[in-house]
């Protein structure tokens, strides 16, 4: 095993097999002598004392006054909260965003504020529960404003949104009618990765599908070099002038924060280790564990990674105005997340972990498999994708045909009935999209149960179009049947040396490897023109 750099692990002859996620499953892999394994980062220390790093970023802004100096007696509040996707998986209390209201609504009593109303601004996302809400704020947020003043923002109710304006680029802005009405606005945001925060938070969290139309689109992925990277992402910058068109009407103050990649704690500390560097014994349970869970049933094995919060640890806190605050967390999150590499590869491995954004409590279904390979993962990259252009993408999961009927309706039907007839997002969004949008039962699901919004899965489908229109193959190793990756528009392998050598067939006979190795959470961050390799001096 040589080691480019602490988080780069080239495989040599006497290195251990790679252990990866498929699933809720674990799996030993054997990847070819000169593979690349790139592995996340060290957890970065966490703050001293975050509940004062808080209350600091509160009284010494960023690009505009403390917050104590925008209050008033009788004025009207509204505080905007980020809602259960991020981070992953949810994190032990408390919560970033409770130590952050917990002083923000001791500062607004303080100054004789009592119309005070909490929103979680979950767009299209599901609603969350009262007991989500409670590990997100706390007890004692919860058991003062719940349910009547703090609540699920809900992009369908009538009359619940206020028309802005539209943007120079057509975008028609509108936003949360308790907002709109609102003398402050105050985001409290936890950034988990590059694409979270800054001026998305309003102009996504808090608005209607007139407004995430003109974003969360097809045409807009597919220009977006990578979402991750915002400076490369037409994505944001759409989301950026809806950001700004809002903020020209609204008076709204940024408060955010990010945690370190401590995703698991012990014992499942391991899983965040490179196979080489552990000790016999930890190497013996590493293994004893991938034995036991092949053996359980799925929901015993969802339970297992599910139950235990994330030890995560608040890394990074600032307030203020929107780009000065998210400039500078995005430098916090790029400190943990970004691992430098050399080079693209002709085929990349990509473990599938049992986590997305979109299933927090339920099981990653199918859809949301290709939105974690060819939207997230591929996605997770500064400066080039990994992938070459053409090469071939092998991912790690059962690829099951279980949906949550609670969570997933509409995603069953499109999954089903829609992507067996396109997989062409153009066409699906011209098409389908607008009878979705209308469906009174998926609708009144998800305004009054744990439903995604009927559109939701169009959206996700969206969000692997960069990756669909830049990789050539995709192969699945340890599916549990043919037909789901077929209607994704994958091939099945048995096994790795299988995929690899399926690979081979329409790309180099002696291909490059990377394998993502991912959790906890990491970027590449890829040099495509690897320096050249150092010319050895004559021996004299």
């Amino acid at each position: 095993m040589s080691v480019d750099h602490p988080c780069v692990v080239t495989i040599d002859h006497r290195s251990r097999p790679r252990v990866l996620f498929s699933g809720t499953k674990l799996v030993e892999v054997d990847l070819p002598v000169g593979s690349k394994v790139l592995y996340p980062k060290k957890p970065m220390a966490g703050l001293s004392d975050p509940d004062a790093a808080v209350r600091y970023a509160l009284n010494h802004p960023l690009g505009t006054p403390p917050l104590y100096a925008k209050l008033r007696p009788g004025m009207r509040v509204t505080i905007a909260i980020d809602d259960l996707s991020m981070p992953l998986p949810p994190m032990k209390g408390p919560d970033c965003r409770q130590r952050v209201l917990e002083p923000v609504i001791e500062m607004l009593d303080q100054h004789g504020i009592d119309d005070i109303e909490l929103i979680i601004a979950v767009a299209f996302h599901r609603h969350m529960t009262a007991d989500e809400i409670k590990h997100v704020v706390g007890p004692r947020v919860f058991n003062r404003f719940y349910p009547e003043r703090l609540y699920n923002h809900d992009a369908e109710k009538p009359g619940g949104l206020t028309y802005l304006g539209t943007t120079d680029d057509g975008i028609e802005v509108e936003v949360n009618a308790r907002a709109a009405a609102s003398d402050l606005v105050i985001y409290v945001n936890l950034t988990f990765v590059p694409m979270n925060g800054g001026y998305k938070s309003l102009g996504t969290g808090l608005v209607g599908y007139r407004t995430l139309r003109g974003h969360h689109n097809p045409s807009s992925v597919r220009m977006s070099g990578s979402y991750m990277e915002p400076k490369r992402s037409e994505l944001n910058r759409r989301m950026v002038n809806v950001g700004k068109l809002i903020e020209e009407k609204l008076d709204v103050f940024h408060i955010e924060t990010t945690v370190n990649n401590r995703m698991f704690d012990k014992p499942l500390d391991i899983l965040g280790k490179n196979e080489d560097d552990l000790s016999t014994l930890e190497w013996q349970g590493l293994r004893a564990l991938v034995k036991t869970l092949d053996k359980l049933p799925q929901p015993a094995r969802q339970a297992i990674f599910e139950k235990v919060p994330a030890p995560y640890d608040m890394i990074g806190v600032f307030a203020g105005a929107c780009e000065p605050v998210h400039d500078a967390i995005l430098e916090k999150c790029h400190q943990q997340l970004l691992v430098p590499i050399d080079g693209q590869f002709d085929v990349v491995v990509f473990p599938i972990p049992y986590i997305s954004p979109y299933n927090v409590g339920s099981f990653l279904n199918p859809l949301l498999v290709s939105v974690m390979a060819e939207g997230y993962l591929h996605n997770l990259h500064r400066g080039a994708p990994l992938l070459k252009k053409g090469g071939t993408m092998i991912i790690l999961h059962p690829c099951s045909d279980i949906f949550d009927r609670e969570q997933h309706p509409a995603y069953t039907e499109f999954f089903h009935k829609l992507l067996t007839q396109t997989r062409d997002a153009m066409e699906l969004h011209k098409r389908f999209e607008g009878e979705f949008r209308r469906h009174p039962g998926y609708i009144q699901q998800y305004r009054t149960g744990k439903a995604y919004h009927p559109v939701h899965p169009f959206y996700m489908w969206y969000w692997g179009e960069n990756g669909r229109q830049h990789r050539g193959r995709v192969i699945v190793v340890g599916a549990d049947n043919e037909y789901v990756p077929g209607i994704l528009g994958y091939e099945t392998a048995s096994s790795m040396g299988d995929a690899l050598r399926m690979a081979k067939e329409t790309g180099p006979a002696d291909p490059s490897l990377a394998c993502f190795r991912i959790c906890p959470v990491l970027m590449a961050d890829v040099n495509p023109e690897p320096p050249p390799p150092a010319i050895e001096a004559d021996a004299d």
